[in-house]
């Protein structure tokens, strides 16, 4: 499904013709972005303009599940844990939890998406336009190759043609970014050799490389360290939770974001190594409508 509406398929959507849906625009009463010369219409924004229109009594949404999907981060992944929040965990990557958050499928999702100039707020608002939804910065971490013992010859990514390498899945944000990088080095992920499956979590690339299987990885450099791991740093990444209004002030989410600001969080963050929390708690962006 697109992100954005045709003028068509606006119309279809109100019941109403084409003509009247390019007056609507002209005026400036529903919301919409001219590309190329088109007329186009975001869907979450329409949406959310139908229903701040709507009368009538309220009617309650539906729960959100108490998941927090997205990207896998270790650190965050023990609060999760440590704080007693309850919030279960669905980690597929940056842009499945941006998915699964859109389709109200999860409470928040975990993002390190890079942007021109910054990191998920373009991403998220793209995705979501002014839906409710708030952006909490939770750290920024150091990302580059993860090296597997013994392979500390490889200093960056102009060194990896034919290496033995681990990838992650194409719903992780850091599995585009790898690409990114191969593509500026002028490498194809044919002169690379990779192993069959991917690693689903940056803990599982890091265990892959602990034993043995690939060389080098594209992966956290707080689990350098525990793992026994070489580390070449090659990125400075900013990791939020996108977070639904409505569940930002529940026991369950106020739990867990109350722990991130604790010592205890603090002090692990230290014991990892690879975080800044500097901006811990910083909001990125605030959705308007809701």
């Amino acid at each position: 499904m697109s992100e954005y509406l045709t003028t068509k398929e606006l119309a279809d959507l109100l019941r109403i013709g084409e003509r009247k849906a390019y007056d609507l625009a002209s005026s400036g009463e529903v919301p919409c972005v001219r590309a190329m010369g088109k007329l186009l219409f975001p869907r979450a924004e329409v949406i959310a303009w139908l229903n701040a229109s709507r009368s009538g009594p309220e009617v309650a949404e539906p729960p959100l599940p108490p998941i927090v999907a997205g990207s896998h981060d270790p650190l965050l992944d023990w609060a999760l844990r440590e704080s007693g929040s309850g919030l279960a965990t669905y980690y597929d990557g940056s842009f499945d939890g941006l998915t699964r958050l859109k389709a109200r499928n999860a409470q928040a999702a975990a993002l390190h998406i890079h942007e021109d100039g910054g990191f998920n707020t373009q991403t998220l608002k793209d995705a979501l336009g002014e839906a409710p939804v708030v952006l909490f910065e939770v750290a920024q971490r150091q990302r580059g190759l993860l090296l597997a013992p013994g392979a500390s010859e490889i200093q960056g990514f102009a060194q990896l043609k034919g290496r033995r390498v681990i990838l992650r899945q194409d719903s992780a944000a850091s599995q585009r970014l790898f690409d990114a990088q191969l593509e500026a080095h002028e490498i194809t992920r044919n002169d690379l050799e990779t192993l069959p499956t991917c690693a689903r979590t940056e803990e599982e690339l890091a265990i892959a490389l602990h034993d043995n299987k690939a060389e080098v990885g594209f992966g956290l450099g707080a689990l350098a360290g525990l793992y026994d791991l070489g580390f070449v740093p090659t990125h400075t990444e900013r990791l939020d939770l996108a977070i639904w209004r409505r569940a930002y002030f529940d026991d369950p989410m106020l739990k867990l974001l109350s722990f991130v600001q604790s010592d205890r969080f603090l002090t692990r963050a230290d014991e990892f190594g690879g975080y800044d929390l500097s901006g811990l708690g910083t909001i990125h962006h605030n959705g308007a409508s809701g």
